[in-house]
């Protein structure tokens, strides 16, 4: 199976952490933050992250080193996913949306932001519609495949395109990773978002996220 040869080769690369892996057009998946599998902070001293340069959803290039001083709350997706993305999204944005009304001097320290595994339909044009739909907040970037490319890999993101046999439509299967990076550009922890499943699971995530910004955003 797609996720399982995925989770095996991002265990291979970093430590000390297990992220379970979700593509996002294999339905619910699993987050190791969600659980005791991968507890808070686990990801201080993984090697993840390095500098790229990218263009936002207004076409003007961003570089990561833009964002010293920031916590970056980093997701990797795209915007024709069917199911995974856009929940995960909603619950990291509607828990930064209370966070901001809780404590806005706090919440100006973090930067929300998209990066698109699908470079070929996710111009700047399509993520700036879509991020709008989350959060005025959040930064949408795409690139060249070989940018994107980079990225993911110096982020410790698999993805794959998968078409559907006899169409030319296709998804892209993922590692559902939502960080959190501090203001010096390194991984704190995995964001714990929840699988999409009962209606007690959709309304408690939300307050797990938001109860995790509180912890690691000083």
């Amino acid at each position: 199976m797609a996720g399982h040869a995925m989770n095996k080769a991002l265990r291979s690369v970093i430590l000390p952490f297990t992220a379970l892996l979700a593509g996002c057009n294999m339905g619910a998946g699993g987050n190791a933050s969600s659980d005791a599998q991968s507890a808070p902070g686990d990801l201080a001293g993984a090697r993840i992250g390095a500098p790229f340069t990218l263009t936002n959803q207004d076409g003007e290039k961003v570089a990561w080193d833009d964002f010293k001083g920031q916590y970056r709350l980093v997701y990797f997706g795209y915007s024709y996913c069917p199911d995974v993305c856009p929940v995960d999204l909603q619950r990291i944005m509607q828990a930064f949306t209370q966070f901001e009304k809780a404590d806005a001097g706090r919440a100006a320290k973090v930067q929300p932001i998209f990066i698109s595994v699908d470079p070929e339909r996710d111009t700047p044009a399509v993520l700036k519609t879509y991020v709008a739909a989350f959060h005025p907040r959040l930064i949408g970037l795409t690139g060249s495949p070989d940018e994107i490319g980079k990225v993911a890999k110096d982020f410790v993101v698999i993805f794959n395109k998968e078409k559907a046999e006899g169409s030319s439509d296709y998804l892209v299967s993922h590692s559902r990773t939502p960080y959190l990076f501090g203001p010096d550009g390194q991984p704190v922890a995995l964001v714990p978002v929840d699988d999409p499943g009962t209606a007690d699971q959709d309304e408690g995530a939300p307050d797990k996220v938001l109860a995790f910004l509180e912890k690691w955003v000083k």
